[in-house]
């Protein structure tokens, strides 16, 4: 049990830690020191794609422990019951509320998370497999980035798909915060 709380945990700090480094340090850092857009875009499009990778497998991985935590929690809860060796005091923050109101709780914070991870799944996987794929598309025909024209139209499109990329592990970061609350609140 311990083992899958970790694993929830430690899923959505690889998640998340990797959007900010990369948004906070990757990025920014490789297009002050290497000498074109064109070397710094392609670090970038290699290091989005290996962090989408982590970020679905984190959200699996996330979802898979999340499921499997009640279902062992309960088995457990029985097993400790039946040995008379459960201590069913609440916690003080739960102390105001019935037993089947924290189970609610639970299941509600539980639930919120789960749909929050299935959010940030699906985003990522627009990003990976719709936006970068196109951007990388635009990226090759136009060659050297430095060398278009601003009005040029595949600059044009390239600047608006970053402008909605961004916007997206944005998203997916802000979504993977509400979930680490959630999951600490009702894990607490």
């Amino acid at each position: 049990m311990n083992f899958l709380r970790f694993l929830m945990f430690l899923s959505l700090v690889v998640w998340l830690g990797g959007i900010l480094f990369f948004g906070a340090v990757l990025a920014p850092t490789v297009f002050m020191v290497l000498p074109t857009h064109t070397l710094a875009g392609m670090v970038v499009s290699r290091s989005i794609h290996l962090l989408h990778i982590m970020g679905i497998v984190s959200g699996i991985v996330f979802l898979v422990a999340s499921f499997l935590y009640p279902r062992l929690l309960r088995r457990n809860m029985a097993r400790a019951l039946a040995e008379g060796g459960l201590d069913t005091t609440p916690s003080a923050a739960d102390a105001r509320l019935s037993p089947s109101e924290r189970i609610t709780r639970s299941r509600r914070l539980r639930g919120a998370s789960q749909v929050l991870v299935v959010l940030m799944l699906a985003l990522t996987f627009y990003s990976e497999f719709g936006l970068t794929r196109r951007m990388n598309t635009l990226r090759i025909q136009m060659g050297d980035i430095d060398s278009i024209s601003l009005t040029d139209a595949r600059r044009v499109e390239f600047d608006r798909l970053h402008v909605w990329a961004t916007g997206l592990e944005e998203t997916v970061f802000v979504f993977g915060l509400a979930v680490l609350y959630l999951t600490s609140r009702r894990l607490s």
